[in-house]
């Protein structure tokens, strides 16, 4: 939108990809997760592995990046945005996927 309409949201600009990176991570992982568990399309992330797929990613963008290259800024609202987004992911989206063909199929009848 930016270059092509020239439309400019300070914070959206700011803070949407982090937002989003959470659950964009997250779903992928649990996606792949899912081809190769047992448990298949009933497998969902436990709230400690989500919070520790936070932190790691906290920790990597936030703190080592950062501290090894000036091109990458500290910003501890980026934190707060990934938290954020793996709270959505874990309220919407970490769910077993059999959970939601029988809401939708029972929702139709």
């Amino acid at each position: 939108m930016e270059k092509i309409q020239g439309l400019f949201i300070p914070y959206v600009h700011a803070y949407l990809d982090d937002l989003l990176a959470m659950p964009v991570i997250l779903g992928i992982t649990l996606q792949v997760f899912r081809w190769i568990h047992p448990q298949k399309s009933l497998f969902v992330f436990t709230k400690t592995q989500v919070i520790v797929g936070v932190i790691y990613i906290s920790l990597i963008f936030e703190v080592f990046l950062p501290y090894l290259s000036d091109r990458y800024t500290r910003d501890l609202w980026d934190v707060l945005c990934y938290f954020i987004g793996a709270g959505l992911f874990y309220r919407f989206i970490n769910i077993p996927s059999k959970t939601i063909a029988y809401s939708k199929n029972k929702s139709v009848s």
